[in-house]
């Protein structure tokens, strides 16, 4: 994802914070010197929010440890001012795996309310819940009632939270995955306009939430219905065999020519009957405003790179083209260049098939 930077690895996975997560603590800081004025509540505050978002992590840990154990990589976890976000290379289709996966992140929340909650009660430190505000009271049993919140939060019944993976993986067992999905997705609909409309009348921050409901349901059911879309069709099906290459010594301007004349972006690089590379549309731009025209394509081309075997299915060749964050995957057959699988194609494809279906 893109402004974010990686803050750690732990257990084989990188954990990213976003660049907007910095907003969240200048809220905070607000906050607690309008509060008190002082620096040493700016830094208890940071100090809970940052412990709180530590809380989150381990919520995302839950996730991904449990899909590692189905055999599910995890790519990395993302801070965002909003939570966390583990991101899967894929979602089981077992209902049972994914129930296991959905559950295990509030599954931490509430281990860690227990162990506060003990705590509290060994310490004999309880106050009044209604003492308890955003910027003071008890350390520890704020932190306790806000991960008994997470808990609440991330099972209503919706995507994209946990409730939602859950409520899908339930109607797995008798139903098959894009059916589930979309009862899943109309009941997280349904129940984003309800607070949407209680948002208008009581607090606009419900309708943000209904908004991010809304929408993540709409995405999660197209996505699980372009995955099914494309089950069983083999990518020299639906590769594009009509394309440019360029060599290795081919100056950018000969990539700016081809750019302007063709409707292609990304261009495969060979060197006789072996590809060596990849132009990509971003990395011509870099290495024009760089280097010039005048330059090679060497220079600017990816040497690393993702490829697709002729003899390959569509999904999971499609899984891996989002995964690496390109617009296009070259498919090779025997060892050359056969063809290309681009994002645009794709999404072609599926218009064709969802046409010629009706």
């Amino acid at each position: 994802m893109k402004w974010s930077m990686t803050i750690g690895r732990f257990a084989g996975i990188d954990v990213k914070v976003h660049a907007t997560f910095l907003l969240i603590l200048l809220w905070v800081a607000i906050i607690h010197w309008r509060a008190e004025q002082s620096l040493q509540a700016i830094a208890i505050g940071l100090a809970f929010i940052l412990t709180l978002f530590f809380c989150v992590v381990l919520h995302e840990y839950g996730h991904a440890l449990t899909a590692r154990r189905f055999g599910v990589k995890t790519r990395d976890i993302i801070l965002l001012p909003i939570g966390g976000v583990a991101r899967l290379e894929r979602i089981p289709d077992n209902p049972r795996q994914e129930l296991w996966i959905a559950l295990a992140g509030p599954a931490v929340n509430v281990a860690i309310a227990a162990v506060l909650a003990a705590w509290l009660q060994l310490s004999a430190s309880w106050q009044p819940v209604d003492e308890l505000t955003v910027s003071g009271g008890s350390f520890a049993e704020r932190l306790l009632v806000v991960n008994v919140f997470l808990v609440a939060f991330n099972l209503i019944p919706a995507f994209p939270m946990d409730g939602g993976r859950v409520l899908r993986a339930l109607l797995g067992f008798k139903l098959n995955h894009v059916r589930a999905t979309q009862i899943a997705a109309s009941v997280g609909q349904v129940l984003a306009l309800g607070l949407g409309i209680v948002g208008l009348f009581a607090n606009p921050f419900l309708v943000l939430i209904a908004l991010f409901v809304w929408f993540g349901a709409a995405q999660e059911s197209s996505m699980v219905q372009m995955k099914s879309s494309l089950r069983g069709v083999p990518v020299g099906q639906a590769m594009i065999t009509d394309f440019h290459v360029l060599e290795p010594t081919d100056t950018l301007r000969s990539a700016v020519d081809l750019t302007l004349a063709t409707s292609q972006k990304d261009f495969p690089v060979v060197a006789g009957d072996q590809m060596v590379g990849i132009l990509t549309q971003g990395d011509l731009l870099k290495a024009l405003d760089s280097s010039g025209r005048a330059s090679t394509v060497t220079d600017a081309m990816q040497t690393t790179f993702e490829v697709a075997s002729i003899s390959e299915m569509m999904e999971p060749v499609f899984q891996r083209l989002q995964a690496c964050a390109c617009q296009t995957l070259p498919v090779v057959a025997n060892g050359r260049l056969a063809g290309l699988v681009t994002v645009d194609n794709v999404s072609e494809l599926l218009s064709l098939r969802a046409a010629l279906e009706k």
